[in-house]
């Protein structure tokens, strides 16, 4: 019985363990400013151009002149509006006397301050990127051009239009962009050679249908991400990358960023990431301690025991909590709408029930309680004497764990599916 406590002790601590990472993907804030039924924006522009700005007093002026000749070179109704993100200095004063908009948006963030703008826009379509003078707004016809031909986002692709020496940090160039685009591409099946370009095109009417919500700097992965999810039409054109015109540090920080973007895509793909990998795993483990339920196998000179046990028990919790984690994840992306696209999870997040979940969890946790009863049982009988049925005890316990996890795990997820009026 010894031999049995330890193995208990290493499997409870180590679901334990495992159980502290459930909520930590839920920290990406949200904020809900753009309308899914525009009612009270009057569309009477062909274009808004959408600018975010933080203390941009040194560029802002540039950036404005320039978009105000490509418009006016393109003959097209047009309005050009600066989202302010708390600037200190003269930013919006600029703004105002070279003729743009200036609406102000209290709650920080890059996607925040879109989210404004994006929201007081009145053009059929809309230019946006950053007020530092890296983007050229000159050259922004090309995109009207897409646009016109009916795409509904447009990407800049600076990779392929080129970088001005000493526009963006090799870090950057050479490591950061590439792999979260590759990432990006690779978990949502895209093929977009810049997917962090801040210079884009897009549809108004496509806001509504991406119901964007990040603050922060992944709305840039938001919103390719969910335009992919919604079969839009999204096409690239090069653009150029300048030295921004900016005597103080960059509003963006590299780490944190970085992660914040990966954040996103992982809390997107809870398929890939958690289930898929978890349900092998699972599979494993149990094919596992099935072989050896009935003591060592022995495979030529080789005996495959109890170490081999254990391992097919720990692989089946650690898969199984795996799996857990991803419908976890997944049934709070559908509860705050932050998906848009359906999956075969989806299916079973939407049949399930406490009940269910409570059933199933209690008939996994009598699979292994029934073994170990008949163990307690015998132990008692054989007046308390040392006992060597440890397989049945790893397999009980295993279950057990399996049990309680499906039990409380339903608590968990049913409480994300209580509707509410508001």
């Amino acid at each position: 019985m010894t031999n049995i406590f330890k193995v208990f002790i290493i499997l409870t601590l180590t679901d334990c363990i495992v159980q502290l990472n459930v909520n930590y993907n839920q920290n990406i804030f949200i904020v809900n400013h753009i309308p899914k039924k525009e009612e009270n924006i009057k569309m009477n522009k062909k274009l808004s151009i959408v600018m975010p700005a933080l203390n941009e007093e040194e560029t802002i002026g540039i950036c404005i002149d320039k978009a105000h000749t490509a418009c006016k070179n393109m003959d097209i109704e047009y309005e050009i509006i600066i989202a302010d993100n708390g600037s200190t200095d003269n930013t919006a004063k600029i703004a105002e006397e070279k003729d743009a908009k200036v609406v102000y948006q209290p709650i920080k963030g890059y996607g925040a301050a879109y989210m404004k703008g994006f929201k007081e826009a009145r053009g059929k379509y809309i230019i946006m990127g950053d007020a530092d003078d890296s983007y050229d707004f000159l050259n922004i016809k090309p995109f009207v051009n897409k646009l016109d031909e009916g795409y509904d986002l447009v990407m800049g692709n600076r990779f392929g239009g080129g970088i001005e020496k000493g526009a963006m940090p090799w870090p950057h160039k050479y490591i950061g962009n590439p792999i979260l685009t590759f990432i990006l591409n690779f978990l949502f099946k895209a093929k977009i050679s810049d997917t962090h370009c801040g210079m884009r095109g897009l549809r108004k009417d496509l806001i509504p249908k991406l119901s964007l919500k990040t603050t922060g700097m992944e709305f840039a992965s938001e919103m390719v991400i969910k335009a992919i999810q919604a079969n839009s039409g999204i096409t690239e054109i090069p653009i150029e990358l300048k030295s921004d015109g900016r005597s103080r540090k960059p509003h963006l920080r590299s780490f944190r960023d970085a992660w914040r973007h990966m954040r996103f895509m992982l809390l997107y793909t809870p398929l890939n990431l958690f289930i898929v990998p978890g349900f092998i795993m699972f599979l494993l483990g149990l094919i596992i301690v099935g072989i050896l339920l009935g003591g060592p196998l022995h495979v030529g000179e080789k005996i495959i025991g109890y170490h081999t046990l254990i391992l097919g028990s720990l692989l089946s919790i650690l898969g199984y909590q795996l799996i857990i984690q991803g419908l976890t994840i997944r049934a709070y992306t559908l509860s705050r709408n932050l998906l848009s696209q359906k999956t075969f999870a989806d299916k079973f997040i939407d049949r399930f029930t406490l009940e269910k979940g409570l059933i199933v969890g209690t008939l996994i946790f009598l699979i292994g309680f029934i073994p170990e009863l008949r163990i307690l049982i015998t132990w008692i009988k054989q007046n308390f004497s040392g006992l060597t049925k440890l397989s049945p005890a790893i397999f009980g316990l295993t279950f057990i764990t399996l049990g309680v996890q499906t039990i409380f795990s339903s608590f968990f997820i049913s409480s994300f599916k209580i509707k509410s009026l508001y």
